[in-house]
């Protein structure tokens, strides 16, 4: 089995950068503009609530697939691009798509902070800005923390739809190698999920990390 692995490893170190760059830029996108989203889906103004909500409807029950599709090959066409960079554009569409999802996860953890919490706060003369940054966010974060790494988890296995997409990752490696002498599916297939487990149980040990913390400060 190591074979497959070390005799095309520049391929496999290729592609496995290629998974953590998708997802670090993904993630990131997804946690600044999940956030952003959630604060308005709570917000006390009518207009900032119905964009947050008409947002996260619209991008959560589109296919990943076909948010892709749309800045593949829609957006290049519609913006006039020549030199088409698919990598920025599947970062893009994984942060535009997760984020909906972390804007939903923090909204259900805003929504376990006693709403008393908040008008008191209000009632000292804090702003909406200041009530979510020092007395909401922080409770919720805390409550959060797991479903949210679930989020996230579900991001680095999503990386794998931009393989579809002339992006190289981990999901295009079958696809590289197909072609090459003493191709195995069953070894590729195995690497690629052994690679996933060891990614995910980082992420679990992150999540349990911040738990232990976070269950210590409360």
């Amino acid at each position: 089995m190591f074979d497959t692995f070390v005799n095309n490893g520049s391929l496999w170190w290729g592609a496995l950068q290629g998974t953590l760059v998708l997802f670090a830029g993904g993630g990131a996108i997804a946690l600044v503009l999940g956030f952003i989203v959630g604060a308005m889906r709570v917000s006390p103004v009518p207009i900032a609530r119905a964009v947050g909500t008409f947002y996260v409807n619209t991008i959560r029950n589109t296919p990943l697939t076909l948010v892709f599709f749309a800045f593949a090959f829609a957006m290049p066409i519609l913006l006039e691009l020549r030199d088409v960079d698919y990598l920025s554009l599947a970062i893009i569409a994984l942060g535009l798509y997760t984020a909906t999802y972390v804007a939903e996860v923090l909204r259900s953890g805003v929504n376990t902070v006693p709403v008393g919490q908040a008008e008191a706060a209000r009632a000292l003369g804090m702003g909406f800005g200041q009530v979510m940054s020092l007395i909401v966010l922080p409770q919720a974060f805390r409550s959060v923390i797991p479903p949210l790494m679930s989020v996230i988890i579900a991001l680095l296995k999503n990386t794998t739809v931009a393989s579809g997409f002339a992006v190289l990752n981990l999901g295009s490696i079958r696809g590289n190698l197909s072609e090459r002498p003493g191709f195995n599916v069953i070894e590729v297939m195995l690497w690629i999920a052994a690679i996933f487990v060891v990614l995910v149980l980082a992420l679990s040990a992150v999540q349990q990390y911040f738990e232990r913390k976070w269950r210590v400060v409360r």
